[in-house]
């Protein structure tokens, strides 16, 4: 197991009806600024229940919606000049994951008057952490089981056609209200979405390459095997509160920093979906389900004995010899993919092979020319995957 450090400050509220706390997590002399996404906040009525429960105590509230899908750098500057004009000393994310993300670069970027009128820097430090000492204290109501974003401290803001990662332990929501009925409005589609970045995430972190970490492996594999068990439930039964809640937690669990502590992690998979997404405008999990199988099909031999730890503990793939259990497991997740409606061909959405030119450049541009788990994926190997992905 490789050395570690594990921090996650953030209070997990879950279960059915739980919106009541928030007059408790709330600072009850608060400014708070409420921000939201493109709508169905106010159309499901959430946004009226949210206000009931804030205006319980002494506290302004203000409201900023409109945040997109895959945040914007130019929507959420409107925002953080309303925090800075209005002295928000709160922000509550009403959302999901792009809300969140979004509700991130507000909070850090607001008070960092070093970056005032510069804003856009903050997002060029990537993985390394954003440089700044204070921060806009926020929670989040989740209405979307995908990205994890309501329990660590990533986010990743869109400008332009760049997709470019925000991360700092500032982001750390104080707390998120998990309560599963709150997503039952969901389509199906977004309800898939949520199925397969919770099973990419996760993915992403277990199967790299063995260093005897145990827990992380069976934690990890107990994520999939949920996700396999509830996925058809969940996508075709939309109030089937057993699943759905069983879905939320798992999406949570799966980027909270627990199964990533102590191993090897890949993340090849999401920086192309990423590009794929700001070229494209393709859902991020419709991304994920078409590039994870084109990466192992491609990388099967740097992988091979995670794949087949996978086949066995994930898929119960016990017999034939080692390639052959390795083409079912992949076979076995397309399978599980198909049946949620997802498809797995880039052609299955009209996306043609002039994409892989410009997903390349984009790699190239963002200094993702050395990928993976072993930092062995270069342009031409992003390349080969874009051409199997076809």
């Amino acid at each position: 197991m490789l050395n570690f450090s594990f921090y996650n400050p953030t209070n997990i509220v879950f279960g059915e009806g739980q919106l009541q706390e928030l007059d408790n997590l709330v600072p009850k002399d608060a400014k708070v600024l409420i921000t939201y996404g493109g709508g169905s906040a106010k159309k499901t009525g959430l946004l009226d229940r949210v206000n009931a429960e804030l205006a319980k105590s002494d506290r302004t509230v203000l409201e900023f919606g409109g945040i997109p899908a895959n945040p914007r750098f130019e929507v959420l500057m409107d925002a953080i000049k309303i925090v800075r004009d209005e002295q928000i000393d709160f922000i509550l994310a009403v959302g999901g994951g792009s809300v969140i993300d979004g509700t991130k670069f507000i909070a850090i970027a607001a008070p960092a008057k070093e970056y005032e009128g510069r804003e856009r820097e903050l997002m060029n430090f990537g993985f390394a952490g954003v440089p700044v000492d204070s921060s806009v204290p926020f929670g989040t109501v989740l209405t979307l089981p995908a990205t994890g974003s309501e329990m660590n401290n990533g986010a990743v803001i869109s400008d332009g056609e760049d997709k470019l990662v925000v991360i700092s332990p500032l982001n750390f929501p104080k707390f998120s209200i998990l309560d599963p009925k709150i997503t039952f409005t969901l389509p199906k589609t977004q309800v898939a979405n949520g199925v397969v970045d919770t099973f990419i995430h996760t993915i992403e972190q277990y199967l790299t390459y063995p260093v005897d970490a145990r827990f992380q492996d069976r934690t990890a594999e107990g994520i999939l095997q949920t996700l396999v068990e509830i996925g058809e439930t969940t996508v075709n039964e939309l109030e089937n509160y057993d699943a759905r809640a069983n879905l939320v937690w798992c999406s949570t669990m799966a980027l909270n920093g627990l199964i990533a502590a102590g191993v090897p992690q890949d993340w090849t998979t999401h920086m192309i979906g990423h590009e794929l997404t700001a070229l494209t405008g393709l859902d991020h999990g419709k991304t994920l389900a078409v590039m994870q199988l084109a990466n192992w099909k491609v990388r099967r031999a740097e992988k091979r004995e995670k794949l087949i730890q996978y086949a066995e503990r994930v898929w119960d793939i016990r017999e034939g010899d080692d390639e052959a259990r390795i083409d079912q497991a992949i076979g076995k997740t397309e399978e599980f993919f198909n049946s949620i409606g997802m498809a797995t061909r880039l052609s299955d959405y009209e996306i043609g092979a002039d994409i892989v030119d410009r997903v390349v450049a984009n790699l190239d541009k963002h200094g993702m020319t050395q990928l993976s788990e072993r930092g062995d994926v270069t342009l031409e190997v992003s390349r080969k995957m874009l051409e199997t992905a076809l």
